[in-house]
């Protein structure tokens, strides 16, 4: 088993940040907009290095998809900055009719995603968006799970053609993986190999399954973790062949378990090698105001519940 260790917390909203402004060196068609949360998005130093290319929309969200979409049209790759809950419940009907419907290569960048939001509540915590942008035809989606992985992911997005939801959050949380992992977008990555359960996670989540997997290997469970970055298109092959050794699945997401990861996946097997599955997600219930430590364990987003899943699922095998 490969050890991955916390090399100190950072947010995943940075990653994008720094990211962007990698991008904004390196390809000169890449260009940014925001609705008034420069700070936020930390999109800052792209501003500071590319004014020119940068257009501040202000609380104008629908205006900022359809003025990304007709960027396309020049040629530009246009970044759209706001909150998760801003980036896809206010303007879904610009995205489908301006962005999905005609394939505009816009990035849809969406921070402050999910209960770890904190302190600003329910208003702001959206546990819907994946579902709402995965059921779009096209629309790809990505939800990484640390600051390496985040910038790694930015970078790749500017080279993929087509929309992209891009999904990430504000709380600083252990950085882990190594640019080295590398990032394909629809390809899963294994982090740790087991033979009795496996567990699927995404997000902040992913963390928090290799924590579980320390814990179950001390209880004698041996457990296959595995990082699923893009949850549209979902990598079929890693977790078909993953299921097909343990015979049982768990997944994790700061997402309702309606529309999310895990329904996904619940719908792979169904089709196509009928497994026990348990999610750990919210459960059909909007979020409040805490912070995120205390959301995330009281709706059940941790290493506990993702422990207290694998032996609920391993009985039924």
């Amino acid at each position: 088993m490969k050890q991955y260790t916390n090399q100190g917390s950072n947010d995943t909203r940075s990653g994008f940040g720094d990211g962007l402004t990698e991008l904004g060196k390196t390809n000169p068609n890449v260009v940014a907009l925001c609705a008034d949360l420069i700070g936020s998005l930390k999109m800052q130093d792209f501003i500071n290095e590319n004014p020119k290319r940068f257009f501040q929309i202000g609380i104008a969200e629908a205006n900022m998809m359809g003025i990304a979409a007709g960027l396309t049209i020049g040629g530009k790759i246009p970044f759209t900055g706001t909150f998760a809950n801003f980036s896809t419940g206010r303007v879904y009907d610009q995205i489908r009719q301006s962005i999905a419907y005609s394939g505009k290569n816009v990035k849809i960048c969406a921070s402050h995603a999910g209960v770890t939001l904190g302190e600003d509540g329910a208003t702001h915590q959206i546990l819907e968006d994946i579902g709402m942008m995965k059921m779009l035809p096209g629309m790809t989606v990505i939800n990484t799970c640390d600051y390496n992985q985040t910038k790694i992911a930015t970078l790749a997005i500017a080279d993929f053609k087509g929309p992209v939801y891009f999904r990430f959050g504000r709380p600083k949380v252990p950085n882990f993986t190594t640019p080295e992992l590398g990032f394909e977008i629809g390809k899963g990555i294994l982090l740790n190999p087991g033979a009795d359960v496996t567990i699927v996670a995404t997000g902040h989540l992913v963390w928090e399954a290799l924590q579980a997997a320390e814990v179950l290997k001390e209880q004698g469970i041996s457990s296959d973790v595995i990082n699923i970055h893009t949850i549209k298109p979902l990598d079929e092959d890693i977790i078909l062949n993953s299921v097909k050794k343990t015979g049982c699945l768990v997944s994790a997401e700061e997402h309702n378990y309606l529309g999310g990861m895990g329904e996904s996946i619940s719908g792979l097997l169904g089709l196509k090698h009928p497994t026990p599955i348990e999610m750990v997600a919210t459960q059909d219930t909007f979020g409040e105001s805490g912070t995120p430590a205390q959301l995330m364990t009281k709706y059940g987003l941790d290493k506990n519940a993702i422990i207290n899943k694998v032996h609920q699922v391993i009985k039924r095998k």
